[in-house]
């Protein structure tokens, strides 16, 4: 990946369906090559698709949830397979912390949302806990991100990988023995 291929991403970030001739005269390369650089994009599996952004509740699907999930530990297998079946899903990581995977789902009303957590994802036999979050705003939804996106921060007062430590108070900096 080169500055030319991330001004291409850049430019089809804001609008996919731009032409081959005006997004080479945004990037400032020819159609030439504005052409063989998308298709080696695509090619190379940095650009995996095209598609439209589509505003869910005009679309009919006014309800969105988070729907974490904990899976038992032998059943990962099954649970992927399972989650990709669901049409409910538009969206499912595997995560660390509490739960195991976060499911974004779309839903016409609040029912749904409760049918699809207790009624689809609570049955699974992979399942063990779900903990279902009604979406109030999205705030902010981006199609992707770019390295030259994230800002650079300086004065970190952290080295990577460490958090900051709070000693005890007086007297409680010794653990009881078990």
């Amino acid at each position: 990946m080169d500055e030319t291929a991330y001004r291409i991403l850049d430019v089809l970030r804001d609008n996919g369906r731009v032409s081959i001739a005006a997004l080479a005269d945004k990037v400032g390369i020819s159609r030439a090559n504005a052409y063989t650089r998308v298709e080696s994009l695509v090619h190379d599996g940095v650009i995996t698709g095209f598609s439209a952004r589509v505003d869910q509740a005009k679309a009919g699907l006014s309800i969105g949830a988070l729907v974490f999930v904990t899976v038992l530990p032998q059943a990962w297998a099954s649970f992927r397979d399972r989650v990709l079946e669901m049409p409910d899903v538009e969206w499912c990581a595997i995560t660390t912390g509490e739960h195991d995977a976060m499911l974004l789902i779309r839903a016409v009303d609040v029912s749904g949302v409760h049918e699809f957590s207790t009624g689809v994802i609570a049955q699974l036999p992979e399942v063990r806990t779900v903990v279902s979050v009604v979406v109030l705003d999205e705030v902010i939804r981006r199609p992707y991100l770019l390295p030259a996106d994230l800002p650079e921060r300086s004065g970190v007062s952290a080295p990577l990988g460490m958090t900051r430590w709070t000693p005890a108070s007086p007297g409680r900096d010794t653990l009881p023995p078990r």
